[in-house]
């Protein structure tokens, strides 16, 4: 798996705020190529995510 910036994402997956940080990431920017986004997750995270405002609208409308 690639590194996200400077970070190993083996390393983040292992505390909730690194798992927060790659989900992010993910929504914002897509994830890799063959990954899906788990939506247990984005919603056990919701209010802790920092999303861009359109996505975060969009996927709103989603939930």
């Amino acid at each position: 798996m690639k590194s996200v910036w400077d970070y190993d994402p083996e390393e983040l997956k292992k505390t909730e705020q690194g798992r927060i940080l790659l989900l992010e990431r993910q929504i914002n920017y897509g994830p890799e190529k063959g990954a899906k986004i788990n939506l247990d997750d984005v919603r056990k995270y919701w209010d802790k995510l920092n999303l861009f405002p359109k996505r975060r609208k969009l996927l709103e409308l989603f939930l």
